[in-house]
């Protein structure tokens, strides 16, 4: 019926105890859409509660690779039976009630859910595709998740409102990572420095020589008057400093502007007129 897929990932703590609970949903293909988020997120725990048509080819294709999720979905014929072990119940809700329930966005619901999760099952619940949860399912639930979606087009596709729920549960497991220091892929990679940049950040001396080959570059082209300098270097400067260039990327820029001389006859120049030191490699700007 369907290809292996590859398996999960490694034990997260969320796996078994988060459960995924799917009431009477209408297209099968939505289970498998619901799957493949799951998956995505590193969960694995799905129930379905009287679905109109499980399993079959549809749900698996709209899987694409989280078909191990279907295998293992549990499915039972009440609400009740999907909850009956559970210590915890959030159900997702788009609309008021005439009487108020302890309402939480997804980051807080997941926040309890994770907590909530060492004592025992939570099930997050999601209702039908075209009007939810009823009001009688709805107060089964300890919490409900209100999903603040534009309010002039608030209804959310089923996998999409479980895929907003699994992914604040992933970003918590990750921030529980290595000793509560996170995992190394909720840290920002923006400049040389930060861990798993190739390059080493260029040296002050490197960039200040980079800066003389620079000027005397643009006035050997004749575009920069040192007679009348003007703000032309100190803005230039400003510009490749908020760049915080790493060494690779200092030797392209020499070797760009060695080019530019020799293409300006001025080459043999170079070493006599330019401030600051030679670059340390890869001058032809070859990477």
């Amino acid at each position: 019926m369907h290809k292996p897929s590859p398996p999960l990932e490694g034990p997260d703590a969320f796996q078994n105890q988060i459960r995924i609970v799917l009431v009477e949903t209408s297209h099968s293909g939505n289970i498998g859409a619901v799957a493949r988020a799951m998956k995505n997120m590193g969960l694995a725990n799905l129930w379905l509660v009287n679905p109109n048509s499980f399993p079959d080819e549809a749900s698996y294709a709209r899987a694409a690779g989280a078909s191990d999720i279907l295998d293992r979905a549990q499915v039972t014929p009440t609400l009740d039976k999907a909850l009956e072990d559970c210590v915890m119940v959030m159900g997702t809700s788009a609309r008021g009630r005439k009487v108020p329930w302890p309402v939480v966005p997804p980051p807080e619901a997941a926040a309890i859910a994770a907590e909530q999760s060492h004592a025992g099952p939570v099930a997050l619940v999601f209702g039908r595709e075209n009007h939810g949860l009823s009001n009688d399912e709805l107060h089964r639930c300890h919490y409900h998740i209100h999903i603040p979606s534009n309010p002039d087009y608030s209804s959310l596709n089923l996998a999409m409102a479980v895929q907003i729920m699994c992914y604040e549960l992933r970003m918590l497991f990750l921030r529980s990572l290595e000793g509560g220091e996170g995992s190394p892929y909720l840290r920002p990679m923006l400049a040389p420095g930060d861990a798993g940049w190739d390059v080493p950040p260029a040296k002050v001396g490197d960039v200040e020589g980079f800066f003389g080959h620079l000027e005397q570059t643009l006035h050997d082209v004749d575009f920069h008057r040192r007679d009348n300098p003007r703000q032309l270097m100190s803005r230039l400067r400003r510009l490749f400093q908020r760049a915080k260039l790493d060494q690779m990327e200092i030797n392209i820029l020499r070797g760009v502007l060695s080019a530019v001389q020799k293409a300006a006859g001025v080459s043999g120049n170079t070493k006599q007129t330019q401030a600051g030191s030679e670059p340390t490699g890869q001058e032809d700007g070859h990477v």
